[in-house]
């Protein structure tokens, strides 16, 4: 009989000993995965930063480049009439390519998500996404507008709106809510077709969203700040 208790307790304390281990090994298994995603998260954002930090220097780079080649314009077109016709020429040609800042009458879009829910709606519709921007561009180009940028990013021909993830990103650059769309051009032409009847405005508000246009005479955009890449066309002699 002592014999079979002295058993029984072997195995109970057999049997917790390896509940123990188990949980042990559980433990640090977790601990390790833990470790192992910081390590990569930490890595990422080394990586994220480094790249950062190229991207900024290029600018800066680019910035100084554009400087120095603008004082050698300005030296050479001195006292020279044509050389003065060909560099205004030269500034209206980057204006209208968007390499610098330009200001005009125009108006300005804020569009928001909506701040309510409502249950009756698919909530991702209560979301700006990136095509309502992409189609609001469009209504103003379609109006004539002159000039366009968004949240502080100029849209030039080669601007992507695109969205990665839950992230809309323009230029390259995160954007996020809210939305602040300006425009130069005709005031009245540029309102009229964002509030017009039907427009894509009206179908942004019908889910509660918010999309606000106010007319403005003197509107500000930036010149667009990266490289237009250029990689397939060339000056046809």
């Amino acid at each position: 009989m002592k014999k079979k208790q002295i058993a029984i307790t072997l195995g109970i304390m057999c049997l917790l000993l390896t509940i123990a281990l188990c949980v042990q090994i559980r433990t640090m298994n977790s601990a390790g995965s833990t470790v192992s995603q910081t390590l990569a998260d930490n890595d990422l954002r080394d990586q994220v930063l480094r790249m950062k930090e190229r991207y900024d220097n290029a600018t800066r780079e680019l910035q100084s480049a554009q400087k120095r080649l603008e004082e050698v314009r300005q030296a050479a077109t001195q006292n020279d009439s044509e050389a003065e016709a060909k560099e205004q020429e030269l500034k209206e040609n980057n204006m209208t390519l968007g390499y610098t800042n330009v200001s005009g009458e125009g108006v300005e879009v804020t569009l928001e998500d909506a701040t309510s829910t409502n249950n009756l709606i698919d909530p991702s519709m209560q979301i700006i996404h990136y095509v309502d921007i992409q189609m609001v561009v469009n209504e103003l180009f379609n109006a004539g507008a002159e000039a366009i940028e968004v949240n502080g990013q100029r849209i030039v021909n080669t601007t992507a709106i695109t969205c990665e993830g839950n992230v809309i990103m323009i230029n390259g650059e995160r954007v996020g809510n809210p939305f602040i769309i300006k425009a130069i051009g005709s005031q009245s032409w540029l309102y009229g077709a964002l509030e017009r009847s039907g427009s894509y405005l009206d179908y942004i508000r019908s889910y509660g969203n918010t999309a606000v246009v106010n007319r403005s005479d003197n509107i500000t955009i930036s010149r667009y700040s990266g490289v237009l890449p250029y990689e397939y066309i060339k000056e046809d002699k």
